[in-house]
């Protein structure tokens, strides 16, 4: 299977995981749009020294994988490109800021360790909340729940396009691709010299298809707007579940809990 076909395959399978009757997929997708937004912005905002009070922020994916019974080696499989390039955004930081700010013994922890180690886990733990939130909702009730929110509808609109036909773009690509393959037996990959050709014969279906995407649309009643997912009440648990986890992280973020359960221990 080419690479191409395993993108596709990626994308159909997040779109199943965001079908399944499982609870988690129940909420409202403006609930856990909120949520996912909220948990991300709360994140983000711990300073740069403060690891133990982050690493309490973890409570929330790990409830989700745990409720939505997803697999987290599976998500850590697939964000294996994403995750390794936000982890590379404080990796000099031990080199700027060596003031020693833990000691044990002859062990001693810099300042620019633990800050590095700090910005790779508000990396990894706002990748895998939007992960979360894809694995859990489809994109058309996220559209739904953006829409709720008064995001303009353009903007709304280009995400569901972006999103729903890049399927069918990579498809097209996979096609040239094994057009190519068979008229070049042998060789490894595309020759430099044919990848002008192979850009702008795909930037020219890409152009017809679009044409005849949209000429569809406009016969089907399309008039700028798209009515994505079907209108969903909110429900007592709805309000609950929202309450409970603004609530908790609020907790985690305000006060060192994991300091608090340590001390107990010690």
């Amino acid at each position: 299977m080419s690479k191409i076909s395993r993108a596709i395959r990626e994308i159909q399978t997040m779109e199943e995981l965001a079908q399944r009757d499982q609870w988690v997929n129940r909420i409202h997708p403006l609930v856990k749009l909120f949520l996912t937004v909220f948990y991300i912005a709360v994140v983000v905002s711990f300073p740069k020294y403060q690891l133990t009070g982050l690493l309490g922020m973890m409570i929330y994916p790990l409830f989700l994988f745990e409720m939505g019974e997803l697999s987290v080696r599976e998500a850590l499989h697939r964000l294996r490109i994403v995750l390794p390039l936000v982890c590379v955004a404080g990796i000099f930081n031990p080199f700027f800021d060596r003031e020693i700010l833990i000691c044990w013994g002859s062990f001693a922890i810099s300042g620019g360790v633990i800050s590095m180690v700090t910005l790779m886990l508000k990396g990894i733990f706002t990748v895998l909340a939007t992960y979360l939130l894809i694995a859990s909702t489809s994109i058309e009730s996220i559209c739904y729940a953006m829409r709720l929110i008064h995001i303009p509808k353009v903007f709304v609109t280009q995400i569901l396009l972006i999103y729903r036909y890049i399927t069918v773009l990579l498809k097209e690509t996979d096609r040239m691709m094994q057009a190519y393959a068979l008229r070049a037996p042998g060789q490894k990959g595309v020759h430099v010299k044919a990848w002008g050709s192979m850009m702008g014969q795909l930037l020219l279906r890409s152009m017809d298809r679009a044409e005849e995407l949209y000429e569809s649309m406009c016969l089907r009643g399309y008039h700028g707007e798209f009515y994505c997912g079907k209108s969903v009440g909110f429900l007592g648990k709805d309000l609950a579940f929202l309450l409970i986890w603004t609530a908790v992280i609020l907790i985690f973020r305000l006060f060192p809990v994991l300091e608090y359960v340590g001390s107990l221990f010690v």
